[in-house]
């Protein structure tokens, strides 16, 4: 009886978190460059339990692991000048006080130096590090492969790379991605950008809402099967205590 207890308690903690990553998901809808996540479970086989002498093995319910699904997000036009979008497998690098770091979120602005920043201040690097812009020389182009020019002058090339194992790739705060593997960073030679664009999240609103409402009535199921078997357990308590 405590063994029906226990898995359902294990399938409410996975369901928990993956209503949680379900919120994120829809919170996220208008995140620029933001990626769809979801929760992946697997059994957890507990030490076989012994009935009359008899092994019986138990599966609990456990996290497998957030999946990162990193198709492409739809464009829209912003015609912001600092504004870019990848069309294809890439991403931006910049350098943060933690070290190298990677976005699909190309809302870039410049700081009080003229360095090409991202929305929290992380400098956007190029082929020779960070991209310094003057506003006195007039407005940037931004080439499809990365070239930035300012008065028909070449200034920098953004850095757009990629890895073999996108798995392996770790989410940070700010839409940002580390590389705890040290994956060697290759350039992206098939991806495009994009000027006076952003990629959008490629979350689907109405799929989320769906899940959300799913997790929640799953939820509500395992409670009240947990609550049944708790029922039953003190019923069979109490007549074990009449009988004697």
């Amino acid at each position: 009886m405590d063994n029906a207890i226990y898995v359902g308690l294990s399938k409410q903690i996975v369901l928990q978190r993956a209503l949680d990553i379900a919120a994120n998901n829809l919170a996220n809808t208008d995140t620029a460059g933001f990626k769809f996540e979801d929760l992946l479970t697997n059994p957890d086989p507990a030490p076989p339990a012994m009935t009359a002498g008899i092994p019986t093995p138990v599966t609990f319910v456990a996290d497998g692991g957030v999946a990162r699904d990193f198709s492409q997000g739809p464009l829209s036009q912003t015609g912001g000048a600092f504004d870019v979008a990848i069309d294809g497998k890439g991403f931006f690098q910049v350098s943060t006080a933690a070290g190298p770091r990677y976005t699909r979120d190309g809302r870039f602005k410049l700081d009080p130096t003229g360095k090409l920043v991202t929305q929290e201040g992380d400098p956007v690097q190029g082929d020779g590090g960070d991209i310094v812009i003057d506003p006195a020389l007039g407005p940037i182009s931004i080439a499809a492969n990365g070239v930035v020019s300012q008065a028909g002058q070449r200034i920098g090339k953004l850095a757009l790379v990629t890895f073999d194992n996108l798995s392996a790739l770790s989410k940070e705060g700010n839409n940002l991605y580390s590389n705890p593997s040290n994956l060697p960073a290759q350039p992206s030679t098939t991806a495009t950008l994009k000027q006076g664009m952003l990629e959008g999240a490629n979350v689907q609103p109405i799929v989320q809402v769906t899940r959300l409402i799913q997790i929640s009535r799953a939820y509500e199921t395992i409670t009240n099967l947990v609550n049944t078997a708790n029922d039953l357990s003190k019923a069979a308590v109490q007549r074990l205590g009449a009988a004697s």
